[in-house]
């Protein structure tokens, strides 16, 4: 039995599309996110085809924190087959508000690293919105370094933002 407040990272399933639905919906609300609050509106079904597609990839997956029976953060690995890139995959990483700068985040990039090591990947890559310190600061904190800057590359807030290109080598 586990105590309340413990956290666990395993692979996402499908039962737990419903819950993953909200935790994208809650964290695209943050605002720093690709997408704007509301705009892409995650469901059960939705993300049960996403979580089954990232199955099916081989240089993919798809890991939740999971605290008792909530899940409070996700962060999706997406490789790819092509013999000049299958080396390099792409990031996507959530937490739930109330859960940032607790661990999760560093939970979740430790056990990501472990599968991408065993999936022969050595680069990381994410892009961040460029004001998003807590954010910057997690990819730092775990060896991630900026290699470039898209230049007003987003549009929100009556105003253009920039992204950074960060990567990582294993």
């Amino acid at each position: 039995m586990r105590e309340w407040g413990e956290m666990e990272i395993r692979k996402a399933t499908r039962q737990d599309a419903g819950k993953l639905a909200a935790l994208f919906n809650h964290v695209e609300d943050s605002g720093f996110m690709l997408y704007n609050p509301g705009e892409r509106k995650a469901t059960e079904n939705k993300l049960e085809r996403q979580i089954e597609q990232i199955e099916n990839n081989p240089r993919s997956i798809f890991l939740v924190a999971a605290s008792g029976h909530d899940l409070i953060g996700y962060l999706i690995l997406l490789g790819n087959e092509l013999s000049r890139t299958k080396h390099s995959a792409k990031i996507v990483i959530g937490i739930s508000e109330q859960e940032r700068g607790k661990g999760v985040g560093t939970k979740l990039f430790q056990k990501m690293e472990e599968q991408a090591l065993a999936y022969e990947i050595r680069r990381l890559e994410l892009t961040v919105i460029a004001n998003n310190e807590p954010a910057l600061s997690l990819y730092k904190k775990m060896g991630f370094v900026q290699e470039g800057t898209k230049r007003g590359s987003l549009f929100f807030d009556e105003m253009y933002h920039d992204e950074y290109y960060l990567s990582k080598f294993l």
